[in-house]
């Protein structure tokens, strides 16, 4: 039997988290980021979007697209712990949820739609229901598959509900753009463009006639294309692990990039997640590993160990960045995580005494009291430990 997979994609979160904050932002042009040479939007309104502003645009082009736009700088503590709502909220209803990034999740509700009778009245409900406990806009797709799930709740934004049934890929999918496909990005689609792949209807055909000129574009990827487009591919829910010597977050970026202007502020923001997921269960690493996905689903890997354990966002970020910066920087990037290692509980950090300072600490103790004991002696307090010494100034 077919699983219930669903796609549950939160519509502009980031302005919506500020719109929740402040309402007079409600039906304006607002984009999230830092204006100035470097700066790039984050996410916009649809309002914004209606001028042409777009995520990943350099700030200073979308004001000149948009003279009005209200920029606001992230609040990523805030957007992480609306983040946190939004999950507990869809694993109250069901265990088997999967984060995909802090603004989406697949969740499998093949055991829970078993009870209700009318599938699409239940799913408004949840959306419904979403926005009037947290204040969050959500998009759903539902379908046997994750890819299915996540083209559905693509469809229509916002507050769609999209169900797509293996008979409807032919009607509902094919007629789309090659540039709407999730896992086509944005360098990919003019290559398949120039060989006359212009829809996911014509990249289906090609797949399965085995067309040379789009497998020569899109290479290892092409069998996970073709299962995809004929309602085939995973249908599995990775539940959150809990390493106990690791906590980490990744997210599949909306477009292949290498741009370090779109690439820094989601490592920043997998940086707070996994401080706040740290925090939450008590504990502190103090070895962080970034991981990247090239183009081809190849995934490479970095860590840096330091001295002092940490659960500190600006720690866990300094060093994820630094290890982006060093080795992935020229890569053109599908996916990226960051993961906190070689955890330890709090409590056992404060109490926390080797062997070895043990012994230091009771060597001290011993040359301590010799000295004491010599001075009580001789009456006065002559001998000093050199380090006392040091301390004081006196040569």
């Amino acid at each position: 039997m077919a699983k219930v997979i669903v796609h549950i994609d939160l519509n502009a979160f980031f302005v919506r988290c500020e719109e929740i904050r402040d309402p007079s932002l409600e039906n304006k042009a607002v984009a999230i980021g830092h204006v100035g040479r470097a700066g790039i939007v984050s996410t916009c309104s649809y309002e914004a979007r209606k001028f042409g502003v777009r995520s990943g645009m350099p700030m200073n082009k979308a004001v000149k697209l948009c003279p009005h736009l209200l920029v606001i700088h992230p609040d990523y503590h805030f957007y992480v712990s609306m983040s946190h709502q939004f999950r507990n909220y869809i694993r109250s209803i069901t265990p088997n949820i999967e984060m995909a990034s802090v603004d989406e999740l697949f969740a499998d509700f093949t055991d829970v739609i078993k009870k209700e009778k009318d599938a699409e009245k239940y799913f408004r409900m949840i959306q419904n229901t979403l926005f009037e406990t947290t204040g969050l806009k959500c998009s759903i797709g539902v379908a046997p598959t994750k890819f299915l799930a996540k083209m559905g709740s693509d469809y229509q934004k916002p507050m769609g509900l999209t169900i797509i049934r293996r008979r409807d890929i032919k009607r509902t999918l094919y007629p789309l753009p090659i540039e709407d496909m999730f896992g086509v990005g944005k360098k990919t689609a003019p290559r398949l463009k120039a060989i006359g792949i212009n829809t996911i209807g014509d990249l289906a055909t090609s797949l399965n006639n085995d067309d040379p000129k789009v497998l020569a574009i899109v290479g290892k990827f092409s069998e996970e294309l073709k299962d995809w487009v004929n309602g085939k591919g995973s249908d599995k829910i990775i539940t959150e692990y809990e390493d106990p010597k690791s906590v980490g977050n990744s997210t599949t970026l909306k477009e292949d990039t290498d741009r370090y202007d779109e690439i820094r502020p989601v490592i920043e923001m997998l940086s707070m997640e996994v401080s706040e997921r740290a925090k939450r269960d008590n504990r502190i690493g103090n070895t962080i590993q970034i991981m990247v996905k090239d183009t081809s689903y190849k995934a490479h890997n970095k860590s840096i160990t330091f001295g002092n354990h940490t659960n500190n966002a600006k720690d866990i970020f300094k060093y994820a960045i630094k290890l982006y910066e060093e080795n992935f920087l020229d890569m053109t990037i599908r996916a990226i995580g960051v993961t906190l290692q070689n955890l330890i509980d709090v409590k056992d950090m404060k109490v926390q005494m080797t062997f070895f300072d043990y012994e230091m600490h009771e060597e001290e103790s011993k040359t301590k009291l010799l000295i004491n004991d010599l001075n009580r002696k001789m009456k006065g307090k002559p001998l000093k430990r050199a380090s006392e010494v040091k301390k004081s100034g006196n040569h």
